[in-house]
């Protein structure tokens, strides 16, 4: 119950507020410099001018983990991003995450926080999406930027246990910044039933696959 910062975690309450919104999926929207991370410098493969679908916005957002766009998606949500952040927050309250803010689609701030038993409940609550269990459990995907004749734009999925395969993963998340640490929450059926492992501000890169490996090997163990 100690309230951290959660970083893009916070991507997962992005993500269902977006698809509430019953916005047109294959709408076409255009990378501009205002999506661009100003507060703490981080790099897109995502280029100033692009031009994607809203669904791949949402793919790159959630599985790469990508701030340019997720901002994107913020700037373009009925309202504005202040307004996608009322709802973030009002959906925050409906879900009981009582000790939870957001501040900024991305969770590039450190006014998103969160708790390790709210972000359980986020995540049980984006496991309902079918759109989020795919985009956040594929290993790497392609987007494409529909300038001209099209480019195809790489992506890697950020949680290497996606990526490794030993992990029967139904939703998965990752965060960094210096204030919130390492972060990951992962749905996974281990021992034969879901289970959701939430680890906030993990001291090292790799500690936090190491803790979820420790996690999942003493469920087995005490089935």
């Amino acid at each position: 119950d100690e309230q951290l910062p959660i970083a893009s975690v916070t991507k997962l309450m992005t993500a269902m507020v977006t698809l509430d919104a019953h916005l047109p999926m294959d709408e076409i929207i255009t990378i501009d410099r205002s999506d661009r991370d100003r507060l703490r410098g981080s790099a897109s493969r995502i280029p100033v001018g692009a031009r994607l679908t809203r669904r791949d916005l949402l793919r790159a957002a959630l599985a790469a983990s990508d701030n340019r766009a997720a901002a994107a998606l913020g700037r373009t949500y009925p309202g504005g991003r202040a307004a996608m952040v009322t709802v973030m927050n009002a959906k925050a309250r409906t879900l009981g995450m009582l000790h939870s803010t957001f501040t900024d689609p991305a969770g590039l701030g450190n006014g998103n926080v969160s708790t390790a038993r709210d972000v359980a409940a986020m995540a049980a609550a984006a496991a309902r999406y079918l759109q989020i269990r795919r985009i956040t459990t594929t290993g790497r995907f392609a987007v494409m930027d529909r300038r001209g004749r099209g480019h195809r734009l790489e992506f890697v999925n950020t949680d290497r246990l996606v990526r490794g395969g030993a992990f029967d993963i139904r939703l998965s998340k990752t965060g960094y910044t210096d204030d919130a640490g390492n972060c990951l929450v992962v749905q996974a059926v281990i021992a034969r039933r879901p289970v959701i492992i939430v680890l906030l501000d993990s001291w090292g890169k790799l500690s936090k696959y190491g803790d979820a490996r420790r996690i999942r090997t003493w469920l087995l163990k005490n089935e």
